[in-house]
């Protein structure tokens, strides 16, 4: 997965029969190099706890990913991609690699150049943990300067595979707990910490998308970037050039792949990445079925060119979220892939 972004991710260009509607659009993916610090456990005394993974181990492991990502992307191989990748991160590489053709000269330059993650700091559970994944916190040799990803690693079928990639865009990554082994402490996705559990985030962070946070969300979470980001495409609605002829909605949606990943913060908060998605409604207004259609747009049109009175994307996310036992849960970073339209 390689990553690069023009801003906002949802904004989708819809024509309306000669009518032309433009939007931007958020492109992203992921890979990575090892020159960096680690927190992983060290070598001590013989009964030292054991890891669910040696560092030396994780780094082959995280080196081979970079290789095959590379390979992969250069060629859009989403079946060589999978060998390594799976989940959440790997639904969105699919659908760069099926809307890669639609893209810009430069752009496509940019991401299938190698890349690779550097300063990697490997967060490693305990064995007894009952974890079957580790993390790695990095930069990306793309963006060297910008606060750096938290990658999931879990084992899927007897490997280890990517199965989440986050950017923490508007914050930097907080501290993780390490236990006097080097450890990382994996918290419960199901249990509460303040008003939610990690594994609740998804579902009530969608409110910002169906009603702009007036149904619970924006109560329920603390006000980010992010999230004012979210309820910014909510109030937007259709573009202006058919906005008197369409109306706009947005309903929340099972993530294709629902697992959730929570690590203990040194300051006693959780750190979550949740998986999130939902579909995005433009429909054509009851007196204008008649006479209008919508014409889908490029990267729509390459699941379903017809023209047609509804037209329906879904949307696959992951995010980043701090949720504090005292206080309201903090969403730092989200990203969503365009992954069908009907």
């Amino acid at each position: 997965m390689t990553r690069f972004t023009t801003t906002p991710p949802h904004r989708r260009r819809l024509a309306l029969l000669a009518l032309g509607m433009s939007t931007a659009l958020t492109v992203t993916a992921c890979g990575g190099s090892d020159e960096g610090g680690s927190d992983a456990p060290t070598k001590s005394a013989e009964a030292a706890p054991k890891g669910v993974i040696t560092e030396q181990a994780a780094k082959k492991v995280v080196d081979t990913y970079e290789q095959v990502n590379n390979r992969a992307n250069a060629k859009r191989d989403a079946k060589l991609l999978s060998t390594v990748e799976t989940g959440q991160v790997h639904e969105q590489s699919k659908a760069d690699y099926k809307q890669w053709e639609t893209w810009s000269k430069k752009d496509q330059k940019e991401y299938t150049a190698p890349f690779y993650y550097k300063n990697r700091e490997y967060l490693i559970p305990a064995a007894d943990s009952g974890a079957s994944w580790f993390a790695v916190q990095a930069r990306s040799s793309e963006d060297p300067k910008g606060e750096g990803a938290l990658i999931i690693f879990d084992k899927v079928d007897g490997t280890y595979k990517v199965t989440m990639a986050v950017y923490a865009d508007e914050a930097p990554i907080p501290k993780i707990a390490v236990d006097k082994h080097g450890f990382v402490s994996p918290a419960d996705p199901s249990a509460k910490v303040g008003t939610l559990a990690p594994d609740q985030l998804g579902e009530v962070y969608e409110d910002f998308f169906e009603t702009g946070g007036k149904k619970k969300a924006a109560e329920t979470f603390a006000s980010t970037e992010t999230s004012q980001g979210s309820v910014k495409v909510y109030k937007d609605g259709p573009d202006d050039d058919v906005e008197a002829f369409t109306t706009e909605e947005y309903f929340a949606q099972t993530p294709a792949h629902p697992k959730v990943y929570a690590l203990k913060l040194a300051d006693g908060k959780t750190l979550a990445l949740f998986p999130t998605a939902h579909t995005q409604e433009l429909m054509l207004k009851q007196q204008y079925l008649s006479s209008h259609d919508i014409t889908p747009t490029e990267d729509e049109g390459l699941y379903d060119p017809t023209k047609r009175d509804v037209v329906t994307d879904e949307f696959q996310g992951q995010a980043l979220a701090v949720l504090d036992p005292k206080g309201k849960p903090r969403v730092t970073a989200i990203e969503y892939r365009l992954v069908d339209s009907r």
